[in-house]
């Protein structure tokens, strides 16, 4: 009689981040999404293919509310990964709760830059961990490169329907045509460089400008893109 050996292989568990667009809604919940309408009309490919949470710490809703929500959302092409700001007995059908999100910070007035020390010869660093990300293909139509630890150096062209993230400031040293988000974490000191500025869509932080809100006279050469107070700018670069 032949035996039957089952091998049993472990299980593995890897914790990994994701980065999501929050939604705060507030009352009254019509007039928030007539605000949000006039957004994406502004700008209707600038939440396309990202799911978003849901924050819902600012108003109260019963379990139908919060559900008549999520479909308004879905009619708008927004699709919810999870829900933040309610108790767990509420969520019953709805997406997951979400717990212990890290959050951008919220932007503060540009304050007066430190003079950095230079460190003594020899002397360790306090953070070896690398501040900027290369890339030294070009960014095709679809890819979406994100780094929030510091720049992202790009040496050849970004393509049309293309994103880039970055925790801090973005380099192009080829064409521009998709998105360039900077500054995502916070970074109000982030800034965006292209040698040829064809861009869909520029944000530093919480603040962004779409193509149609671009002026035509920077386009077609060398730019760049920064935060004046609340105010994103974009001049050309000589």
């Amino acid at each position: 009689m032949s035996s039957l050996i089952i091998q049993r292989q472990s299980l593995k568990f890897r914790a990994r981040t994701y980065m999501a667009f929050v939604f705060t809604p507030r009352a009254p919940i019509a007039d928030w999404l007539m605000e949000l309408d006039a957004t994406l009309e502004r700008s209707k490919s600038f939440f396309a293919g990202h799911a978003v949470a849901l924050d819902l710490s600012e108003v109260r809703l019963s379990p139908n509310g919060i559900a008549h929500l999520i479909a308004n959302l879905a009619e708008r092409n927004i699709r919810v990964l999870g829900i933040e700001g309610i108790e767990l007995a509420d969520a019953a059908g709805l997406p997951p709760v979400l717990r212990s999100g890290r959050g951008a910070p919220e932007l503060p007035e540009p304050e007066p830059a430190a003079v950095p020390v230079p460190a003594a010869e020899g002397a360790p660093r306090a953070n070896q961990a690398p501040a900027s990300l290369l890339i030294e293909e070009p960014v095709r139509s679809g890819q979406s490169i994100a780094f929030v630890d510091g720049d992202v150096t790009i040496l050849g062209s970004v393509g049309s329907g293309a994103e880039i993230l970055a925790g801090g400031s973005i380099h192009v040293y080829g064409t521009l045509r998709g998105q360039a988000m900077a500054g995502v974490t916070g970074n109000r000191r982030a800034r965006i460089f292209c040698h040829r500025f064809e861009a869909e869509l520029l944000a530093i932080g919480a603040y962004y400008k779409t193509a149609d809100e671009i002026e035509a006279s920077v386009r077609n050469g060398p730019a760049q893109a920064w935060l004046d107070g609340n105010t994103l700018k974009i001049s050309t670069m000589n």
